[in-house]
């Protein structure tokens, strides 16, 4: 049996990691690779990048990269500078150096601000890059940790402030505190100097559960009037993914459930609630939904509804926001993006459509202040595309005193981030294949400058899980392998929303199988449009697309040329015994149950290897990460193991650190990418 390999510290597992690694090394560590990591790294660190800064008082804050600090440094700017990349921006917390002081590596994750004091944050840092997170206070102003602060143990947990001596703290620090996913449950009014376990209750969720968080909002403390400003506490149990409940504190303290559907994405501000259907429940799924939130009523919410938007084939919302005084949204109608915003302090207000620029094939917004208690409605919208930098545009919402602002609303661009790689003569295209029961299935297909028919070398990236959009992006590393002549396809198959909620719906559970068939039909369209062959195709995704690539193995070997598997679930009968794995049932499946066990080991990777005497594979490449407390490395060793076994020979590389994420500093990120381009340049780049 194999499931030593599930004993992180069993002697026999660390000596298959080591031996497996020295051999994937001597494969993939070449000179080429070497000059990819150098490149990648020097890309990350570069200093003139686009900066989209987050104000927090009389500062601006970015977080920065650079040679000498690779884990990064937190650093602020007066808020009347252009944050520009040559501005003098002053250092406010060192990761490295914070590190070096405490001897152990920690991840930057960003920060808490306090809204009742914006110059104190908790610094969110991961142990290692893992799911385990301390939350730190920190003083901006005197860049300092606070002395006697909060400072708590690293573990799953979510934090927002209560007061300015008060935080909830939702913490899986015992078993009590935990869901059976090891999410945390308990929220509690967490004090300076208190233990987490000896502070009082606030909100719990139940032990089923995915997990629990809470907030507040103030809307005296953010400057409204009217005739009832008290505080507002808000909770959210996750019963799974993507299925929540809300729950407000009326004026006695009781949490009352809002009366919403539970599939559904939200907003929320101190007079509406702004919520995204995924299902029919109450209204049609893809409609999004504004209603008065009346916490303090005899219901928490207005009975009258306003629909946004109506749901439409193809067409999705997938950003949207309340902010003070508007909600803001975008609507994606096939892949093709629009921005709209509403006022709220007029009833009938009509929803005003922001004039795009040519060329943005992806956009997102996000608030130029950290808490908006303390700012206006002020949006950084960012639009860019495969092959267009991003740029950072303005869009004010607010006028001198914090209301709506009556001029026109246009997008104001502010700077465009250089090029990470020549683009000119390259191309992006938006195609379609046709899936084996005929749903029509969009890709992007971004090829390089030169090419041949035929003998193109693609990269095929997919997810297809839980709901999660992929869009248009810009970035360097693509880039790199963009100018080494290979070309780069985005799937948006079956599983995620690009389409809208009922692009998730029909791959969960015993229709799984649906998404890798629109994922293999979009490499045999490729062929069929004459671009490339099966050799020259490769794949590649990681966690639930880690599956993804694992199912394009076993199950479509002769439609590829490499497969490129990352932090990887591909054992489908044990994944739900890991704690993590238990938030996936209602996703895959439940293995225990047999009607469930029957369809998931009909594409359960682990269990679908064939004897090399009866089916060549592609060559793949599988990595993982010792730390990796979401998708457990057994999955990925256990199925290393399982094709040795079977006659193949895998590449495998177990990172020690780098969790599910693979963060880490700038130059082991860098590495594990170059590790995956060469070998991508000994199968499908070959000649």
């Amino acid at each position: 049996m194999d499931l030593f390999l599930e004993k992180d510290d069993d002697p026999q597992t660390l000596a298959f990691i080591s031996a497996r690694n020295a051999r994937s090394d001597a494969a993939l560590a070449t000179p080429e690779m070497e000059a990819d990591a150098e490149a990648l790294r020097l890309m990350m660190e570069r200093q003139d990048k686009l900066i989209v800064p987050t104000r927090r008082g009389e500062w601006l804050f970015d977080f920065n990269r650079s040679r000498d600090n690779p884990l990064g440094v937190l650093r602020r700017l007066p808020a009347t500078d252009a944050p520009r990349a040559d501005a003098a921006w002053d250092t406010v917390f060192d990761v490295d150096a914070f590190c070096a002081q405490e001897g152990k590596r920690w991840i930057f994750g960003g920060c808490v601000t306090c809204p009742f004091e914006p110059t104190r944050v908790l610094l969110r840092l991961s142990d290692g890059g893992s799911d385990l997170t301390r939350f730190l206070e920190f003083d901006l102003e005197t860049k300092r940790v606070v002395d006697g602060g909060f400072d708590t143990p690293a573990v799953r947990a979510q934090a927002s402030w209560l007061s300015a001596d008060e935080i909830a703290y939702f913490g899986s620090i015992d078993a009590f505190s935990a869901t059976q996913s090891g999410w945390p449950r308990v929220g509690r009014r967490l004090r300076r100097g208190e233990a987490p376990a000896e502070a009082d209750i606030l909100f719990e969720a139940a032990t089923t559960d995915v997990t629990g968080y809470g907030f507040i909002i103030d809307p005296e403390l953010g400057g409204h009037t009217g005739p009832d400003t008290r505080q507002i506490r808000v909770f959210m149990a996750n019963h799974e993914i993507g299925k929540l409940s809300l729950h407000v504190e009326d004026a006695d303290g009781v949490a009352r459930r809002l009366p919403l559907p539970r599939d559904i994405g939200f907003d929320i501000n101190h007079s509406h609630i702004l919520w995204l259907a995924k299902s029919d429940e109450q209204v049609a799924s893809g409609s999004l939904v504004l209603q008065a939130l009346t916490p303090f009523d005899a219901e928490p919410l207005a009975p009258k509804r306003r629909i946004l938007v109506e749901p439409q084939p193809g067409r999705a919302v997938h950003h949207f926001t309340l902010l003070r005084h508007w909600a803001i949204y975008t609507v994606d109608d096939r892949l093709s993006p629009e921005l709209y915003a509403l006022d709220l302090t007029q009833e009938d207000a009509v929803p005003q459509r922001i004039d795009l620029p040519d060329g943005i094939e992806a956009l997102y917004f996000t608030s130029l202040h950290a808490d908006l208690h303390l700012g206006d409605d002020t949006l950084h919208v960012i639009g860019s595309g495969f092959l267009v930098p991003p740029t950072r545009y303005t869009l004010a919402l607010s006028d001198e005193d914090r209301n709506p602002t009556k001029k026109p609303l246009a997008l104001v661009p502010q700077e465009t981030s250089p090029a990470f790689f020549d683009a000119e003569g390259m191309t992006s295209e938006l195609l379609e294949a046709t899936s084996e029961d005929g749903t029509k299935v969009p890709y992007h297909l971004v090829l390089p400058k030169v090419w041949k028919n035929g003998v193109l070398p693609v990269l095929i990236y997919g997810y297809g899980g839980f709901a999660a959009p992929l869009a248009p992006h810009y970035s360097g590393t693509t880039g790199r392998f963009l100018e080494q002549g290979g070309a780069y396809v985005q799937a948006y198959i079956r599983g995620g929303s690009e389409l809208g909620p009922d692009w998730h719906t029909p791959v969960k559970r015993e229709g799984r199988h649906k998404a890798y068939e629109d994922f293999v039909a979009i490499a045999r369209d490729l062929v069929k449009r004459g671009y490339t062959n099966p050799s020259r195709i490769a794949c590649t995704g990681a966690s639930n697309g880690g599956l993804l690539t694992g199912v394009m193995l076993t199950r479509y070997p002769d439609d590829f040329g490499a497969v490129w598997c990352r932090v990887p679930v591909l054992d489908m009968i044990r994944f739900h015994l890991f704690p993590a794995g238990r938030a996936w049932i209602d996703e895959y499946g439940n293995p225990d149950d047999e009607k469930d066990r029957a369809f998931l080991l009909s594409y359960s990777p682990l269990h679908q290897v064939k004897p090399a005497s009866d089916q060549d594979y592609p060559p793949v490449y599988i990595e993982s990460s010792s730390n990796d407390d979401r998708v457990h490395p057994s999955h990925a060793r256990r199925f290393a193991l399982r094709l040795e076994e079977a006659g193949h020979l895998p590449l495998f590389h177990e990172y020690g650190s780098g969790g599910h994420g693979g963060a880490g500093n700038s130059a082991e990120m860098a590495r594990r990418t170059a590790m995956g381009y060469s070998f991508l340049r000994q199968t499908i780049m070959k000649a």
